[in-house]
């Protein structure tokens, strides 16, 4: 059973990748982005970036589709920005990483085993990829509060980093090997 969180920037293709990734493999797909609040699309709408407090109860939303999915021993993806390693505990861990700070949960519950699929690219193809996407409540104007956001993964972080560059197909498959030979995945 595998948990996958592809996450980045708003435009650098999450929902795409995600997409396509459990087309492909047959698994379940969650986009985060149907999961804000109406009060957090209408602040972005505005052009008003998103803080902690607005993130926490979204992010805890979202770890409760992944423990629901994973108690049911469903293989899922979830497109997600997750910019900050808090952020990434809080998918892992829940409300319980916020309270200890940390994403290892003694007890009943503990913390999610995630392979974070991490899509790093340049600002200005992630700009020109924004400037072309319609109906989306993420303006353009605030990627770079996002790439400011932005905690890149790192160890102890179970990751990898996929360039944006790359074409989908070659993204694809790289994220698939990583989950298929188990590369980057938990013991």
């Amino acid at each position: 059973m595998v948990l996958v969180v592809v996450m980045g920037v708003s435009g650098s293709g999450k929902t795409t990748v995600g997409s396509r990734l459990a087309e492909k493999l047959g698994w379940k797909f969650y986009d985060a982005d149907d999961y804000h609040p109406l009060e957090n699309k209408k602040k972005m709408e505005k052009g008003i970036p998103l803080n902690d407090e607005d993130r926490i109860p979204w992010l805890c939303a979202l770890h409760d589709i992944l423990r629901r999915e994973d108690t049911s021993r469903q293989d899922t993806i979830l497109a997600c920005s997750a910019l900050k390693k808090m952020y990434r505990c809080v998918l892992s861990g829940g409300t319980s990483a916020i309270e200890s700070n940390q994403t290892e949960q003694p007890g009943d519950n503990p913390a999610l085993k995630i392979l974070f699929v991490h899509l790093d690219g340049p600002k200005d193809i992630i700009a020109g990829r924004l400037e072309k996407r319609r109906g989306h409540f993420m303006p353009r104007e605030l990627l770079q509060s996002q790439f400011d956001t932005l905690e890149p993964p790192s160890a102890p972080e179970n990751f990898i980093t996929v360039s944006i560059e790359k074409s989908l197909p070659e993204i694809l498959l790289l994220i698939e090997s990583a989950i298929l030979q188990g590369e980057a995945l938990p013991e």
